[in-house]
């Protein structure tokens, strides 16, 4: 497990700061949610986290080791992305199976069937999905594709981008239980980025605010739910979001 830690992180596309000196940690293996509106910068500040986005100033550390603009190879193994919409971020014209030995491949790592396989078992797919084409898959069964295909390469980090925010509401609670018990299972480190508070407080032990690119506020979920925030935009955001309850819990299914 490693820890991540930004300092007065600042990004401004064509001179408009985007994001303004944001700066928190995530111990190793917590879970820290970024919430904000459309265009809060939430999204900006997890695409320079994850080396989308090279243009940015400050400083990003994983495991106490800073990273610059251009990552390695070995930075995008141990820390994966999960795209917000699961069909756009597959391969139309790709097997599930040619998807998920792709990152192996490209690591050099061996046994690539059997971590197929697993990785499958991981998001409670069936192995007989493993030689079909997204289109051929739920948007559910999609996105547990492209979370097999961040853990297959065994990372320590994984970087929620709304991850259940284009999916029917049926299937948004699976998922969310589903990255819950991944990051137990694997001792995994969660950044997640929604506009949704409750699905957040679900997911994070710790929430950061974002309104006009600036962190407003950095609240425990303890402390959220019982309304302990100081920011009005935290609280607005609280009052407006559907009440902060758990979702229902169902069973990791296809």
């Amino acid at each position: 497990m490693i820890d991540i830690d930004v300092e007065n992180l600042s990004i401004a596309f064509s001179g408009r700061a985007a994001v303004k000196a944001v700066s928190f940690h995530v111990p190793a293996g917590g879970s820290f949610g970024i919430v904000g509106e459309s265009g809060s910068g939430k999204s900006t500040v997890l695409r320079a986290l994850a080396g989308l986005n090279q243009h940015w100033e400050g400083q990003i550390s994983f495991g106490g080791e800073p990273v610059g603009a251009k990552r390695d190879r070995a930075f995008f193994r141990q820390a994966q992305m999960v795209f917000q919409d699961p069909y756009g971020s597959l391969h139309p014209r790709q097997t599930v199976d040619r998807i998920l030995s792709e990152l192996p491949l490209v690591h050099g790592m061996d046994r690539i069937d059997d971590r197929i396989a697993r990785a499958l078992d991981d998001v409670a797919l069936p192995q007989s999905v493993r030689f079909r084409f997204p289109h051929q898959l739920s948007g559910g069964q999609r996105q547990r594709v492209a979370i097999a295909r961040a853990l297959i390469a065994e990372p320590q980090v994984l970087l929620l981008d709304e991850p259940t925010s284009a999916l029917d509401v049926s299937v948004q609670a699976e998922i969310l239980n589903l990255l819950v018990a991944l990051r137990r299972e694997h001792n995994l480190t969660y950044i997640m980025v929604s506009h949704d508070l409750a699905v957040v407080s679900h997911m994070c032990s710790d929430v950061g605010v974002m309104q006009n690119g600036e962190m407003v506020e950095q609240v425990s979920t303890d402390r959220l739910r019982l309304g302990e925030v100081s920011h009005p935009h935290t609280q607005e955001l609280r009052t407006l979001s559907v009440e902060l309850e758990e979702p229902e819990e169902k069973p990791v299914s296809a």
